[in-house]
């Protein structure tokens, strides 16, 4: 587990960037939203509530199993692209690259 501890970090710090981005929700979206197949459901979520509500709980949940992470996502480019026009959220971006250079 210990090898997992950079990535605990980086995702402690994506939380708090959300916070910082007044992107954070306190209320989930309901649970028909959150089963979609689509990568980063696309169709049903904003890039926020992916991050919030799929990605963190996902990745914190095999961490805390102690179980393999995924090796090899890039889910940064995601991001910047849906956040291209939104200058506000470089520091999340800059924790996305992070987090997928941990998991490369």
């Amino acid at each position: 587990m210990k090898q997992d501890m950079p990535l605990k970090i980086l995702l402690d710090e994506l939380e708090q960037q959300l916070h910082n981005a007044q992107l954070w929700q306190e209320i989930a979206p309901s649970p028909q939203l959150l089963v979609s197949e689509q990568p980063f459901a696309i169709d049903t979520l904003e890039p926020e509530q992916w991050l919030q509500w799929v990605f963190l709980p996902r990745m914190r949940a095999l961490i805390k199993a102690e179980q393999p992470l995924p090796k090899g996502f890039a889910i940064a480019p995601y991001f910047e692209e849906c956040w291209r026009q939104n200058g506000e959220y470089a520091t999340l971006l800059v924790v996305l690259t992070q987090i997928d250079q941990e998991g490369a």
